[in-house]
């Protein structure tokens, strides 16, 4: 029994090192061999990637069209171009091959799902990619609500940590269901987002906001469900 033991393990030995020995081998060559595999199925299925094409040639186009005047002008998507220095990527010099890459991926965060068809080159990656979108997609919110309350709130009761953290907590836990109940979620977070100011200003000794200011704070913070809302245009 023990020497079939110390059989096995010499087995095991020398499969590990034949795997070591023929890994450069491998490193050096699974890309060409990945490669030609990759195009011999799409010789044989010349639409495999129709959806991936369009994504990069919509990606393309992000690029080349050029940057909105106005920051508030909404957009479905900005240009990485857009946030260069002089506006490097809307030039006549070649389209960069990595550029193209950042502003696909930057569309894919804001993806249409009920529109769009997904890449089919990104496919594996399509949950992970959903994931960060919705953080996105929430940290946007999240930010467009703060800088609601603070135009209603004011310099001093902004200025207490503990009272941001607290609107912070309060907003992102209300806005986990955003994307499919933007209006009830948007309702429960105006009027408790209210509350809180309310309070806050009560409890600092500062004038509470008026019913007019109240009504106001309410319609932006519900206005935020849409779009082409200014302020998430901004953020």
């Amino acid at each position: 029994r023990g020497i079939f033991r110390v059989l096995g393990l010499m087995k095991m030995d020398m499969v590990n090192y034949t795997i070591q020995s023929f890994r450069p081998y491998l490193q050096e060559h699974s890309i060409q061999y990945e490669q030609a595999k990759f195009q011999e199925l799409l010789d044989k299925q010349p639409s495999l990637l129709d959806y991936t094409t369009k994504w990069l040639t919509k990606a393309a186009t992000d690029i080349t069209t050029p940057c909105p005047s106005s920051p508030e002008s909404p957009s479905s998507s900005r240009s990485v171009a857009c946030s260069l220095p002089n506006g490097a990527g809307n030039n006549s010099e070649p389209l960069s091959p990595t550029m193209v890459l950042y502003q696909g991926y930057l569309n894919l965060l804001l993806w249409d799902p009920e529109n769009e068809e997904f890449p089919e080159t990104l496919l594996m990656d399509r949950i992970r990619l959903q994931e960060m979108a919705f953080q996105l997609h929430q940290l946007t919110v999240l930010a467009s609500v703060l800088l609601v309350a603070r135009s209603f709130s004011g310099e001093i009761l902004f200025s207490s940590s503990e009272f941001v953290d607290r609107l912070k907590c309060i907003t992102k836990a209300l806005t986990e269901e955003f994307i499919s109940r933007p209006e009830e979620t948007m309702l429960s977070v105006s009027e408790q987002v209210s509350q809180e100011i309310h309070q806050g200003l009560k409890d600092m000794g500062l004038t509470t906001l008026s019913s007019e200011n109240t009504a106001s704070l309410l319609g932006q913070l519900q206005n935020i469900t849409k779009k082409e809302n200014c302020i998430r245009s901004i953020v």
